[in-house]
């Protein structure tokens, strides 16, 4: 299934092929960024992720925490899309579930909070979890 999002003035948009049959679980993260931009993310290592952005200089890459993760949010509109870990040298993303255009059914959201997660563990977690097929068009 294919799902396409961006953000709220499209400079950041996505086409998530997500595996079909497979239902779209979502997370609400506890972490004060999360709560405060309402994110809900979701993501499949069997998916794959291109995003697409129209102008590169209007993109904002937040870190906070461990300094492992790349919250991509547009300049323009403040939404945030997509978040990116480089782990070993390759990419992995979650998408925000709240930017989907069309989309399959999705589930209540699950809270989860990774405050004291060691940075081993969040980085295999995220390997393991986190969408591993991503390419970025446009940057």
């Amino acid at each position: 299934m294919r799902i396409h999002g961006a953000c709220h003035c499209g400079n950041i948009a996505f086409d998530l092929d997500w595996p079909e049959g497979v239902p779209v679980a979502q997370r609400a993260c506890g972490c004060t960024f999360c709560q405060k931009h309402g994110a809900t993310w979701t993501a499949n290592p069997q998916a794959a992720l291109h995003v697409h952005i129209v102008d590169g200089s209007r993109v904002s890459r937040h870190r906070f925490g461990t300094q492992t993760a790349d919250f991509q949010v547009c300049a323009s509109c403040g939404v945030v899309p997509v978040c990116t870990s480089e782990i070993d040298g390759r990419l992995y993303a979650v998408v925000n579930t709240r930017t989907f255009d069309n989309g399959g059914a999705l589930s209540d959201p699950v809270s989860v909070d990774f405050d004291g997660e060691a940075e081993d563990a969040r980085l295999a977690r995220r390997t393991k979890n986190w969408i591993g097929n991503v390419a970025f068009v446009g940057m």
